[in-house]
């Protein structure tokens, strides 16, 4: 596995690409939740978005390295 792939002459880490990945993901997925009201049901809706991101960032660098 890389470490960094070539971006336009410029080395970009592989994290990065795995958090625009994670990133386009979470936007649908977080305004799908908002609009069913899932966060009224959290003690604290933006820990629990930000666990939402926690578990797609780390569920997709999972999923990359592994194939």
């Amino acid at each position: 596995m890389q470490s960094q792939f070539d971006l336009l002459g410029a080395l970009v880490p592989t994290i990065a690409a795995w958090f625009v990945l994670s990133l386009a993901i979470f936007v649908p997925v977080d305004a799908l939740l908002t609009r069913r009201g899932f966060y009224r049901l959290c003690w604290h809706a933006p820990l629990a978005r930000f666990a939402l991101f926690v578990c797609l960032f780390c569920g997709s660098a999972l999923v990359v390295t592994h194939h």
